[in-house]
């Protein structure tokens, strides 16, 4: 049997009372599997699963028994997709089926409406329960506050919108000419030296050193004077 456009889970198993049950079956395994996904990735989270609709355009053969599975590689995180094939029909088929996967867990909020380039104050910082998932960039935990003080936003927060590091504008760490101590690490050593920065250290950017000794090496700007390299 081939489905037409009106195309549910439903289409793809054996017909009546018993394809209806099946198919409720599948769309808990479905949330069920990424709850679970999700959960390994934020402990302790309220995980929502909202299941989505295969691709209207598809023609596939009905089955006796439709399995989920997470796609490897593929995160259960915000819009993402779980994987689908027939495990037992006349055709052994595979496909993918969008979910959007809602990660709520307590964060640090805008209390009011802050335009760009406001330099942050604790009063302006609330907690809240928000979906982590909602957006990119990694949200700010309650006890995170005071760090985030005095730092400035990249762009405006609307009352209740989450924190996250996509929303602060980055920090230069030091300038260019200014001495820096750098700290190379590998597997099992780690040394520390001291060198000029050839340009300016903008937090999370790469950067130039030039080491005492004369060699050149390229490291990372992670705080004030400071610039991480890895071996």
């Amino acid at each position: 049997m081939w489905i037409d456009r009106a195309f549910t889970l439903a289409a793809l198993l054996v017909c009546g009372e018993a394809a209806r049950a099946q198919e409720a079956g599948v769309q808990d395994e479905v949330r069920e599997l990424a709850k679970a996904a999700a959960g390994q990735l934020k402990s302790g989270a309220r995980v929502e699963v909202e299941v989505g609709q295969l691709n209207p355009r598809l023609h596939l053969a009905s089955c006796n028994k439709v399995q989920p599975y997470l796609p490897p590689g593929l995160p259960m995180w915000g819009r993402t997709r779980i994987g689908l094939r027939c495990a037992d029909g006349p055709v052994r088929w595979n496909v993918s089926l969008p979910v959007t996967v809602k990660v709520f867990a307590p964060a640090l909020v805008a209390a009011q409406a802050l335009p760009a380039g406001t330099v942050l104050s604790r009063e302006q910082l609330s907690v809240a329960e928000v979906d982590l998932a909602a957006e990119p960039g990694t949200a700010f935990a309650g006890g995170e506050a005071a760090a985030l003080v005095g730092r400035s936003l990249a762009r405006p927060l609307a009352a209740g919108d989450a924190l996250r590091v996509t929303s602060l504008s980055k920090r230069q760490f030091f300038a260019a000419g200014e001495t820096v101590t750098v700290q190379a690490s590998g597997a099992g050593f780690s040394i520390g030296s001291a060198g000029q920065a050839l340009s300016p250290g903008i937090e999370g950017q790469d950067v130039r050193i030039r080491l005492e000794n004369g060699r050149t090496v390229t490291g990372r700007a992670v705080g004030e004077r400071q610039v991480e390299v890895l071996l």
